[in-house]
């Protein structure tokens, strides 16, 4: 059983409740059916469930550990801190800069796949992350990531690609991994696996420190994320900079922005896959809106690509990368629902969100089953009830890396669309089934389409 499916039995054991217990292993855990409950966690009375249920091991992963999704209490609220800084409306206009070049390597190895027949077959969570790989590379540190060319591994030539195959590919390693660090941690102990395979931690401490050295020698500045850090990170009193600090930066954005974005545009490809009148319509946006900037691709150009806004919120509200939410009670706390249920919060007792059933729940969304991107349209959107739309969370701890998350999908799908068309292919397994043993939503046997060119 997969965590969806398991989330799904828990929800609807008991539809009429606003919260469901249950047992975590041997640990007694809640479930919070509605919307105000779930404000109560991740805003109201955050400092009651200020942590979130996923930890990392900081002696088995010393750099993840520190990213502010598995941090806690000082350490995650310095390097949020930065992460947002580092995503503001300025910064993040100065980094699509490198996601700009990245667009065009990924039109030109889609021609040069096409060129070995008229029709690409491709799944679409190997083909986008190429993509998110070669961008973190570009906006992280200005290097080229080599995703969009064979895989290699050397002393002087490391494929991001490969670095995040090496941590996520869909395999019975790596579940079992996911598995002991996220589901099993106390056996962990045993086992003693990190989430990071080592050789890839050490990649990124040698990376940002050969960077860091050169800039200092060649006195040279860049907009890139890894700069940003460096502005804001504090030299010792040997006035060398703290390169575990960077290193976890960096690595973070990569973990980030390789393999949940590329889960996300995985689904929105197979969504306009299967539904060919949305995707002419967002084709025509797309074409529209670059009229008016010379046909060139840019940050602002993408801002006014609103209908492409509903399509990913749309595809994220079917299937977003993150099943539920897990938080961890802080401090002690009574929740309150509106049958009158009430549960005392004992410090250490995980809570449970719900967000894929929130997200298809026919009490919230009309018609759920249907993928209709005019229901987050500008008129629309203020009927969806607040907080049963949780693709990036919400409150203190929502995604500090959303709107880059936003910025690099909208930069792929319009590339895609206006030159490209997709068709399912009969490979695809339907109706979808997730990999059970997976921390994130990933379907059994992958999403296939054939890609053709205008």
């Amino acid at each position: 059983m997969n965590l969806a499916d398991f989330t799904r039995r828990i929800y609807e054991s008991h539809s009429d409740c606003s919260m469901i217990g249950f047992y975590d292993k041997t640990v007694p855990a809640l479930m919070v059916r509605e919307p105000e409950l779930v404000k109560t966690v991740v805003q109201t009375d955050f400092a009651s469930f200020s942590e979130n249920l996923l930890k990392l091991d900081p002696h088995l992963d010393p750099l993840l550990s520190l990213n502010p999704f598995f941090s806690a209490g000082k350490v995650w609220h310095t390097y949020r801190k930065r992460f947002i800084h580092a995503f503001s409306g300025m910064k993040l206009k100065l980094l699509f800069n490198y996601i700009e070049q990245v667009y065009g390597k990924f039109e030109d190895y889609l021609d040069q796949q096409l060129q070995k027949g008229g029709t690409l077959e491709v799944e679409l969570k190997e083909l986008f992350s190429r993509y998110t790989g070669e961008a973190v590379a570009n906006a992280g540190f200005s290097v080229e990531g080599f995703c969009f060319e064979n895989e290699t591994r050397s002393p002087t030539r490391t494929s991001f690609h490969a670095i995040g195959q090496s941590i996520f590919q869909s395999n019975f390693f790596t579940q079992i991994v996911q598995s002991l660090n996220f589901f099993l941690p106390e056996l962990n102990r045993i086992f003693r696996m990190p989430f990071v395979p080592r050789w890839v931690d050490q990649f990124f401490r040698d990376t940002v420190e050969q960077i860091l050295q050169l800039r200092q020698q060649e006195n040279e500045r860049r907009s890139d994320f890894l700069q940003v850090m460096i502005d804001l990170e504090e030299k010792d009193e040997d006035g060398r900079y703290n390169i575990q600090a960077l290193a976890a930066h960096v690595l973070g954005l990569f973990m980030d922005g390789y393999e949940t974005t590329s889960i996300t545009l995985s689904f929105i490809g197979y969504q306009l896959a299967r539904h060919p009148s949305v995707l002419q319509r967002l084709r025509d946006e797309v074409e529209t809106v670059l009229v008016k900037y010379d046909n060139r691709l840019t940050y602002e150009s993408l801002k006014e690509m609103t209908y492409m806004d509903q399509v990913i919120s749309e595809s994220q509200r079917f299937y977003s990368a993150l099943a539920t939410m897990g938080k961890i009670c802080t401090q002690e706390f009574e929740l309150v629902g509106s049958d009158g249920l009430r549960c005392r919060v004992q410090p250490g007792m995980p809570i449970m969100i719900p967000v894929h059933e929130l997200h298809r729940d026919s009490k919230y969304w009309p018609d759920p089953d249907a993928f209709n991107p005019d229901r987050f349209a500008a008129d629309k959107k203020e009927q969806i009830e607040r907080y049963t739309f949780l693709p990036f969370g919400e409150g203190p701890r929502m995604c500090a890396g959303m709107r880059m998350g936003m910025m690099m999908m909208k930069s792929c799908l319009a590339t895609l669309v206006r030159r490209y068309t997709l068709e399912l292919s009969p490979k695809t397994q339907e109706p979808l089934k997730m990999q059970p043993g997976n921390f994130f939503t990933i379907p059994i046997g992958g999403l296939w389409v054939h890609i053709k060119r205008l």
